[in-house]
């Protein structure tokens, strides 16, 4: 390839190429984001994530400890009864309850919960990834 002039390279090397490569690249992240973004639609997610609480059957404090646990990533087990308002015991069979469908999870038997995406969940979570056939 000619040179694109006195200061730039040949090319490989050549700085407009460069530039042309990192727009185009650029342009394609930012799509993709918009994509996956439309696709998992976040906005929403607080909506499905009571509406699976409400088709498995659960109490209402149930959606109470999810919310939270979406808001902040992670909560620890103790907390469950202070989001509740329910007594420690009822917090306890609750956040156990909880942990067994796997909606949500731990690394550790006593370590802080947080959300996660059992099979049984994702189709009512994520309508957009599994499109009806």
């Amino acid at each position: 390839m000619p040179r694109q002039g006195d200061l730039d390279g040949r090319g490989n090397l050549s700085r407009k190429a460069l530039v042309e490569f990192t727009a185009w690249f650029l342009k394609v992240c930012q799509d993709q984001v918009t994509f996956m973004a439309k696709l998992f639609a976040l906005e929403t997610l607080v909506e499905r994530l009571r509406l699976y609480a409400e088709r498995r059957g659960w109490r209402p404090e149930a959606w109470l400890l999810l919310e939270r646990v979406l808001q902040q990533g992670e909560v620890p087990r103790g907390d469950a009864s202070r989001i509740t308002s329910l007594k420690e015991r009822s917090a306890r069979e609750l956040l156990s309850l909880l942990v067994d469908d796997g909606i949500l999870g731990s690394d550790t038997p006593k370590g802080p919960v947080s959300l996660r995406f059992p099979m049984q969940a994702i189709e009512l979570l994520f309508p957009s990834l599994f499109p009806e056939t």
